[in-house]
């Protein structure tokens, strides 16, 4: 794995492309509509609109935890729906995941956690018998340091905060050694401090290890601080795709609708409110 920092982040082949994306579930309207577009390596790509636009459903599509409808996604070459199973079990170990409400084994300590990133490349014996290699648990080791996880490497995960929580789900991802991490949420449930720490953290990952990242975000502010690019969903459209700078004030009236006047307010002097 390759934990270096200051990697120059070129924006050039897509790592990543969705091409006419649409997701049903049992209702009349779909839950994705006609989704297209790229993401280049190293990309810091918030998506962001109102609750039930899609988000999830578009962050688990990319890695076909939910099974898009038609449309076609194209992850660093490979067309993800014309996987089997072993090989789409190959490619996760690529694709970091990040969960609102964590995924932790709560009885189990930190490294432990962390170190269960590593199972996607463990024959199904070497996973139940927790068999990890000395290199691993060195890796696992460093990369708790560098989260400011070290005085919490052994303690149960039922033991932490929601931040640390979260730290240990990033760090889960980070062994995985992935070019892409999908983050679902991932600062809803904590305090503005904590949200601080783990979107900087997610930022450094972007910035100085090159890796893609695509975090879905309720909180508009976080969005235009750490992005490079912004995706606003309403209604399983994308009704937005640009810099942090082109998100007007009309832009996000589009993607929030009647809850936008409310977003505006708490963002103050950049809408002049």
């Amino acid at each position: 794995m390759k934990l270096e920092l200051g990697v120059n982040r070129e924006f050039c082949e897509p790592l990543l492309e969705l091409k006419h994306v649409t997701k049903y579930y049992h209702g009349a309207a779909p839950a994705l509509e006609d989704i297209n577009f790229s993401v280049a390596e190293g990309e810091f790509i918030s998506v962001i609109g109102p609750s039930g636009a899609g988000k999830s459903t578009l962050l688990r599509c990319i890695n076909r935890m939910i099974e898009a409808t038609s449309g076609e996604i194209s992850f660093d070459g490979v067309l993800i729906s014309k996987l089997k199973k072993r090989d789409l079990r190959k490619l996760r170990t690529r694709i970091g995941m990040i969960f609102q409400h964590y995924n932790l084994v709560d009885k189990l300590s930190v490294i432990e956690n962390v170190l269960h990133g590593r199972l996607g490349y463990k024959s199904t014996l070497a996973g139940v018998m927790g068999r990890y290699s000395p290199e691993e648990k060195q890796q696992a080791m460093r990369i708790i340091d560098l989260l400011g996880l070290h005085d919490q490497v052994y303690k149960r995960c039922d033991q932490l905060s929601g931040g640390q929580k979260q730290r240990v789900g990033i760090a889960r991802a980070l062994i995985q050694d992935p070019k892409l991490i999908l983050c679902d949420e991932p600062i809803a449930s904590l305090d503005p401090n904590s949200a601080k720490i783990i979107m900087d953290h997610l930022r450094d990952v972007s910035a100085q290890m090159g890796i893609t990242v695509i975090v879905n975000l309720h909180q508009v502010s976080a969005a235009l601080k750490y992005s490079d690019r912004i995706i606003g969903v309403n209604q399983g459209k994308i009704v937005f795709d640009g810099s942090p700078s082109a998100l007007t004030a009309e832009k996000i009236a589009e993607i929030y609708g009647s809850e936008s006047n409310d977003l505006m307010v708490e963002l103050g002097e950049r809408y002049a409110i």
